[in-house]
């Protein structure tokens, strides 16, 4: 598959099969978020895999009850330990830096056959507590890995000329 398959293959998954994953996958996919760039390659992304029904339960209920997140075989919290650094652009690092750490996870899931869902619904603050992160680490997402029950359908996604404008704004 190339790269441009996998982008174009990755879906949003909220369903999944009652399977385990393996080490060495699990082992991959983590290790592509490794590789991710970051600012001033700080990689402040920090990740506790969940693997644990009852936390996986519990992780439902702090992300609004989407049953997804207890269903699938594995939860990602995504993680940053950081100093708080502003680029020169003005935006904080470490959302940026683990987004893209999260964005390598779900296409080298898409390569292993696995699905994901990134989740942004949920109560940091509760999460924290079930995972026993402490306060001065921030959670930026979750991310559901698992072997999909079903592929989702086609996404709908705006055309190029809706968001592409060259050498000035013009849209």
């Amino acid at each position: 598959m190339t790269i441009y398959e996998t982008i174009e293959k990755r879906r949003s998954v909220r369903s999944y099969e009652e399977r385990a994953i393996g080490d060495e996958v699990l082992q991959r996919v983590l290790n592509a978020a490794r590789l991710a760039p970051s600012a001033s390659n700080r990689q402040e992304w920090r990740f506790v895999v969940v693997r644990d029904a009852a936390l996986r339960r519990r992780l439902m209920e702090a992300a609004g009850n989407q049953g997804f997140v207890a269903q699938a075989p594995v939860v990602i919290a995504c993680c940053a330990q950081t100093d708080g650094h502003i680029m020169r652009c003005g935006q904080a690092c470490y959302p940026i830096d683990v987004a893209t750490a999260m964005d390598h996870i779900m296409l080298a899931a898409v390569e292993e056959g696995l699905g994901t869902c990134w989740v942004g619904a949920f109560s940091e603050s509760d999460a924290k507590a079930i995972l026993g992160v402490p306060e001065v680490i921030r959670i930026v997402g979750l991310l559901t890995l698992g072997h999909p029950a079903a592929q989702p359908g086609p996404r709908q996604r705006k055309s190029l000329e809706q968001i592409v404008c060259h050498d000035h704004w013009s849209l």
